[in-house]
């Protein structure tokens, strides 16, 4: 019997942002789903605007799954994740033994299939667009936080849009310019 799928539906009731106080719960499936979204989208601007060639659907697998480690390990902070490099790396082993820990649940049948998706090639561009969709939805999750009155992320979102611009990312430069505004409008704006 596999327990895999019905430990990853334990992400619906792992919370996000467990130190600032959020106006809107999040939790890791909501999340989950959020970086897919946003990682698609990237991989489109890859192939349609830049001509690039990014597998669209191995972008948003490995985003869907990005998270899988925390239905075991739970979320940890940015802030204390990246602390210094000796926490940096345990909490990177961490995750790696909490998602083989993850795959061992899987029949053996299915294992290599997912062992990309969960434990992907951290060096393909891929990757690196899931990455990218991870920071957005998190500038994202500050730009509505900051929109519905809640101060305690505005120093996080002119952190993360600083990161964002600096990253040199055509998809996230682009992204930003063309997708990033209109979540700073209300309901009324947006018809």
């Amino acid at each position: 019997m596999s327990k895999f799928f019905a430990f990853l539906n334990r992400m619906k009731y792992i919370k996000r942002w467990s130190l600032m106080r959020s106006i809107r719960e999040e939790n890791i499936m909501e999340h989950s789903q959020q970086v897919a979204v946003i990682a698609h989208a990237l991989a489109l601007i890859n192939k349609k605007i830049y001509g690039g060639d990014v597998d669209v659907n191995k972008v948003v697998l490995l985003a869907q799954y990005h998270e899988v480690g925390e239905v075991i390990t739970g979320d940890l902070p940015t802030p204390i994740k990246y602390f210094n490099p000796e926490i940096r790396t345990a909490y990177k082993d961490l995750e790696e033994h909490a998602c083989n820990k993850m795959l061992d649940m899987l029949p053996q049948t299915f294992r290599e299939e997912y062992k990309e998706l969960v434990l992907p090639n951290t060096d393909s561009y891929e990757y690196k667009l899931v990455k990218c969709a991870d920071r957005l939805s998190a500038y994202l999750k500050c730009v509505e936080e900051v929109k519905a009155g809640n101060s305690e992320f505005k120093k996080a979102k002119a952190s993360i849009g600083n990161e964002l611009k600096k990253c040199k990312v055509q998809e996230v430069e682009y992204y930003l310019k063309e997708f990033a505004p209109a979540f700073e409008l209300t309901l009324d704006e947006l018809d």
